[in-house]
């Protein structure tokens, strides 16, 4: 099963940017997308689903923001949008899909923003976003991905140093990510790919996409129990579109 999570920064305009082709030469078994910027509403008349695919929509109540959707092959036993909090849905960041042996999550976790002025609120998100997913494992095994907003180490972004009092790379959210980590789950590109300089999302000044000067915050992550599953993982750099790449797994 492959699995594909890919912030598209914008539906609508990535379908002129060579989404089709993409989606066509990779054929996702599971396609995760964030940052839509649609309702269900707009996505059904704004993007047209490739054949013998299913498809959902989470969407925030702020028009033109946020929102995340799975394209699927196998279609799910139940859907489940957002987390069970107002606060946290009327954003449009989470969206569910259960299937026989797991579940699948797509996310699209808070920007802290300049002067970390929404930090509070991405904690309290992260938060309550890991306790759904455990939750959610009580019953059987969690994948969740998408555009978690935090690179997580050192080697997870070109330039560290002068980045650690940014939002992206502050401490609190690092922390975060290393204490989900130890409650059983795993990043699973880092099972294959220990060393620097792979990165998922580049700003579009300067020329960073050119010099690969980027940051690695889209993941895609399993609970332990899945592990031995991952065949493989792996960032696509070299998909156009966005100003994020396509991350992805292989599973047995």
């Amino acid at each position: 099963m492959k699995l594909l999570s890919w912030n598209v920064n914008g539906l609508r305009a990535v379908q002129d940017k060579g989404f089709y082709d993409f989606f066509s030469r990779e054929e996702p078994d599971i396609l995760c997308l964030q940052e839509t910027r649609l309702g269900p509403e707009l996505a059904a008349t704004s993007f047209e689903i490739p054949a013998g695919y299913h498809a959902r929509w989470a969407g925030a109540k702020k028009k033109g923001y946020s929102g995340v959707g799975i394209l699927t092959r196998t279609e799910p036993l139940a859907w489940q949008e957002g987390l069970g909090e107002q606060q946290f849905d009327d954003e449009g960041r989470t969206l569910t899909a259960e299937f026989s042996d797991y579940y699948v999550v797509a996310a699209y976790f808070p920007n802290s923003q300049h002067e970390l002025l929404r930090l509070d609120y991405k904690l309290a998100y992260n938060a309550a976003f890991l306790e759904y997913c455990e939750a959610l494992r009580k019953k059987k095994p969690v994948i969740f991905c998408g555009d978690l907003n935090v690179a997580h180490e050192e080697i997870d972004l070109a330039n560290p140093r002068s980045n650690t009092m940014n939002p992206g790379f502050y401490i609190d959210e690092r922390n975060w990510f290393s204490s989900m980590l130890a409650r059983g789950y795993r990043d699973t590109f880092r099972l294959f790919h220990p060393a620097a300089g792979q990165y998922s999302w580049w700003s579009y000044r300067f020329g960073a996409r050119k010099k690969n000067i980027g940051w690695r915050i889209d993941y895609v992550v399993v609970s332990d129990e899945l592990v031995s599953r991952v065949e493989e993982a792996f960032i696509l750099q070299d998909v156009m579109g966005s100003d994020h790449c396509p991350v992805g797994i292989v599973l047995k």
